[in-house]
């Protein structure tokens, strides 16, 4: 097969542009190694940091015998730094930070020997992280599924990169579930794409049977952008960020009445855990981005990976049917010149 050659893949040293995005409760150890030994970056998706759960997921990680790392949404983990000190005692190659400063943690992974990577949502972001010496950012836009502000994906990236230069490695994230969506971030000015929706929707995930056929079963009219799941769970995330999952009854009794549901009983948030426990899909958050429509069956995740590569190489050398033959006129001009 051809390849990619990047900045994204030259800096982590990986074989393919494709980088798995650390789900909280989705991405664990099993997909994160079969994304990597399929030679794109797999992600532990740690989030809000449990440490029981990472350490179980950490545990299945095994030896991948490829690059690998570990996400870690920073609004929480910086107040638990133990966190950040448990995820580099498994010498990750990758530390993927989100929503929040990453100043106290840069330091901490780069002595560690591992990259930092930062998920940028605005252009001040991309300019802060860059200056802090980031070694590369994420570009995520609303299109994505679970977390992020208001900003899409495409008119976003071409402005970061025009931001920060062409020494950078950008990651391309929301709105991409397929090989045309990893070409189009490439011809933006991505280095990489991650992917989510996609990758929930594969062999190895944690999402239960259930949840993924809903979610190959739903399109992106489906999805919602609410605060209700967070609320209801008590975790209190940043004003400017929403999630977007599938519409469930939850959802819809609560998406517009968020102030009321802050205050609710405590029976609603005992309700919500029991539901939750129970897999019970019409009350549980199942994050999904506008990419939906694109998502309709389940497969490993080594094949994703390598049908994405496929497709996205065929895609850019698709472009060069657009291109109108050239008259011998033009040809002796430019010769001549």
């Amino acid at each position: 097969m051809r390849r990619f050659k990047t900045r994204i893949t030259d800096l982590l040293n990986i074989d393919h542009p494709i980088v798995l995005a650390p789900m909280g409760g989705i991405s664990g150890g099993t997909l994160a190694a079969s994304v990597s030994r399929a030679g794109g970056l797999g992600l532990v998706g740690a989030s809000y940091g449990e440490r029981a759960w990472m350490e179980s997921e950490l545990a299945k990680l095994g030896a991948p015998g490829a690059p690998w790392g570990i996400g870690l949404v920073m609004f929480t983990v910086a107040e638990r730094m133990d966190l950040l000190d448990l995820a580099l005692s498994h010498a990750p190659d990758v530390i993927a930070l989100s929503f929040g400063d990453p100043a106290p943690f840069l330091p901490r992974i780069h002595a560690a020997g591992a990259k930092a990577i930062v998920q940028v949502h605005e252009l001040d972001q991309a300019r802060a992280a860059a200056d802090l010496g980031a070694d590369a950012l994420i570009v995520q836009g609303a299109e994505a599924g679970g977390h992020s502000r208001q900003r899409s994906t495409f008119p976003l990236l071409p402005a970061v990169r025009d931001l920060v230069g062409e020494d950078m490695p950008l990651i391309a994230a929301g709105g991409i579930g397929d090989g045309r969506g990893v070409a189009a971030a490439l011809a933006l000015g991505a280095d990489a794409a991650m992917l989510g929706t996609r990758f929930v929707a594969c062999d190895e995930s944690l999402a239960s049977g259930r949840h993924k056929q809903r979610l190959v079963a739903a399109g992106a009219a489906e999805t919602v952008r609410t605060r209700a799941f967070d609320i209801v769970r008590g975790i209190a995330w940043p004003e400017p960020y929403s999630g977007r999952a599938i519409a469930n009854g939850f959802s819809r009794r609560w998406a517009e009445r968020e102030g009321e549901l802050a205050g609710a009983p405590a029976n609603v948030r005992a309700h919500y855990a029991e539901a939750l426990a129970a897999d019970d899909l019409d009350f549980r958050a199942m994050w999904a981005g506008e990419v939906l429509d694109i998502v309709r069956d389940i497969r490993p995740a080594r094949r994703i990976v390598e049908e994405l590569v496929a497709d996205a190489l065929d895609t850019i050398s698709g472009f060069e049917r657009l291109l109108a033959p050239q008259s011998h006129d033009a040809r002796q001009r430019e010769s001549a010149a």
